[in-house]
C-alpha cells in the first residue's frame, strides 16, 4: 500500500514538473504579459489569420511592441495608417515584426545581423527573401533592432518562450523601410536625392530588386561644385550609375562585404570594398554610415563622389576625410548642388514598385534644417524633426544643365546612389 502511494505521488510530481517545463502556447504567453495587451488585442481581434498562422509555427521569433510602443504611434510615421485603419499597411507592419527561425538575445553580438521577416508583399518591399531587420547587442547586453528611416527599437524583455518559438518585447514599433527618395532627406542627404531626380533615376531606384547604394554626403557634392556646372545629364547619370550595385538575390549589407570584395556597378565598372583601420572603404571613399535600410535594399553613406575613370585609387586610412577624386572647386556660401530638384514631399512608407501603387503611413515633408533658395526659382524652408522636416516650395531645372545651386545648408550630408550586381 505504501509503495503504491509513493508511486502515485512520484508520478504526480513528475506530471507537475513536465507541465511546468512545457512551453506555453502563444495565447497563454501573450495573456500573461500585462505590457502586451494592446498587441494581443490587435493581433487576435483584427488580424486573426496572422495569429492563427503563428500558432502553427515551431520556430519563429516575434518582436512584440509593448503598450508604450503603441502610445508612440500617433507621433510616428505609422500614425495615419493606424488612425485610418489601413488594414493592408497595418498587416504589413505586423508581418515585419515576425522573423522565421529562433533568434535569442544571445544570438546577437556587436556586429549587425540582418534577418528576413514575414514582410514579402511586393507593394512594400522588393528584397529577395523578404524585407530584413537589423539586430545588434550593445554595451550592457542591451539588444536593439534597426528598421526603416533609422528607427531604433530596444528590447525591454527578451527570450519569452512559447511552444512555437520566442517573443522579445520591444519599446518602439519597427518601421518598414521606405524607398530611396523618401529615405535620403531623413539622413540629410539632399544632394543625392536631387541628383537622381534630375537624372531621371528614381523610377529605377524604386523598382529594382536587391540594391546596394553608396551615398556620398552633401559635403562631397559641395566640394565638386564647379564640376557639376559643366556636366551634362548623360554624364551625371553615368557618375550616379557607378554608385549603384544591383545584386543577384543578394544585398550588400556590411556583414556581406568582407575585405577586398569586388562589386560590379550599373555603369559597368567595378568597385573594391576594403577594410582598414577599423573603417570600411569603397575604392578610396570612407563609409561614414553603414546599413541604412530602404524598401529594396541598403545604402551606405560615403565621404566622396566616386569616379568610374579612377577605379584603382586607394584609400588613405590615416586621413579622416578622403581627398576628392573628381576635380572641381567648392561652391561659396555652403551651397548644396541639386537640392532644388528634391521632391517637396514624399510618402513615408511607399510602394517598392511605382506600378504597384504607393501606400503610405503619412507624408514626410523633406528639408534639411535651413532656408533654401535654389537655382531656377525653387525655394524651400525646412526644419528637422524626428518624423521628417517641414519643406515647402517647387523646383525646376534648366535645359540640359544638371547643376542647380541648392540650399545654404551648413554641415548637411549629401548622397549618391549605387545599385549593381555582386561578382
Amino acid at each position: 500500500m505504501r509503495f503504491t502511494l509513493v508511486t502515485i505521488w512520484l508520478t504526480f510530481l513528475a506530471a507537475v514538473t513536465l507541465a511546468q517545463d512545457k512551453p506555453k502556447d502563444l495565447t497563454d504567453l501573450l495573456n500573461n504579459q500585462t505590457n502586451l495587451t494592446e498587441f494581443t488585442t490587435l493581433l487576435t481581434k483584427q488580424y486573426g489569420d496572422i495569429y492563427a498562422n503563428l500558432s502553427f509555427q515551431d520556430q519563429v521569433t516575434i518582436l512584440a511592441p509593448s503598450n508604450a510602443a503603441f502610445a508612440k504611434i500617433p507621433y510616428s510615421t505609422l500614425g495615419p495608417a493606424f488612425e485610418n485603419n489601413q488594414s493592408n499597411i497595418v498587416r504589413s507592419v505586423l508581418q515585419y515584426h515576425i522573423i522565421p527561425g529562433l533568434y535569442t538575445a544571445e544570438s546577437y553580438n556587436g556586429s549587425f545581423k540582418f534577418t528576413p521577416t514575414w514582410l514579402s508583399d511586393s507593394t512594400y518591399t522588393n528584397v529577395t527573401g523578404g524585407q530584413v531587420v537589423g539586430g545588434v547587442q550593445q554595451a550592457g547586453n542591451v539588444n536593439v533592432y534597426i528598421s526603416g528611416l533609422g528607427t531604433r527599437s530596444t528590447v525591454e524583455k527578451a527570450n519569452l518562450a512559447f511552444s512555437g518559438g520566442i517573443v522579445h518585447i520591444i519599446d518602439t514599433f519597427l518601421v518598414p523601410p521606405a524607398d530611396f527618395i523618401t529615405t535620403v532627406p531623413q539622413f540629410n542627404l539632399s544632394a543625392a536625392g536631387g541628383a537622381t531626380t534630375n537624372a531621371s533615376l528614381n523610377e529605377y531606384l524604386n523598382s529594382a530588386t536587391d540594391l546596394t547604394i553608396f551615398v556620398p554626403n552633401n559635403d562631397a557634392f559641395q566640394r565638386l561644385g564647379s564640376a557639376w556646372e559643366s556636366m551634362s545629364v548623360a554624364e551625371l547619370s553615368k557618375v550616379l550609375d557607378y554608385h549603384i550595385v544591383n545584386g543577384t538575390n543578394s544585398v550588400g549589407y556590411s556583414s556581406n562585404l568582407p575585405n577586398n570584395t569586388i562589386l560590379k556597378t550599373r555603369q559597368g565598372g567595378k568597385l573594391t570594398v576594403t577594410f582598414a583601420s577599423n573603417s570600411l572603404f569603397v575604392n578610396s571613399a570612407r563609409v561614414l554610415q553603414e546599413d541604412i535600410l530602404i524598401s529594396n535594399g541598403i545604402m551606405h553613406v560615403i565621404d566622396n563622389v566616386l569616379d568610374y575613370n579612377a577605379t584603382d585609387v586607394k584609400p588613405n586610412p590615416e586621413v579622416q576625410t578622403q581627398a576628392a577624386i573628381i576635380q572641381g572647386e567648392s561652391l561659396s556660401g555652403n551651397v548644396v548642388p541639386f537640392s532644388s530638384y528634391l521632391p517637396t514631399s514624399v510618402s513615408s512608407f511607399s510602394s517598392a514598385s511605382p506600378s504597384a501603387g504607393a501606400s503610405s503611413f503619412g507624408i514626410t515633408d523633406i528639408g534639411s534644417g535651413a532656408s533654401n533658395t535654389a537655382f531656377g526659382g525653387a525655394s524651400s524652408t525646412s526644419s528637422s524633426t524626428t518624423g521628417g522636416a517641414l519643406h515647402t516650395g517647387t523646383s525646376k531645372g534648366v535645359g540640359d544643365r544638371v547643376y542647380a545651386p541648392g540650399s545654404s545648408l551648413g554641415g548637411v550630408f549629401g548622397a549618391i546612389v549605387l545599385g549593381a550586381g555582386f561578382l
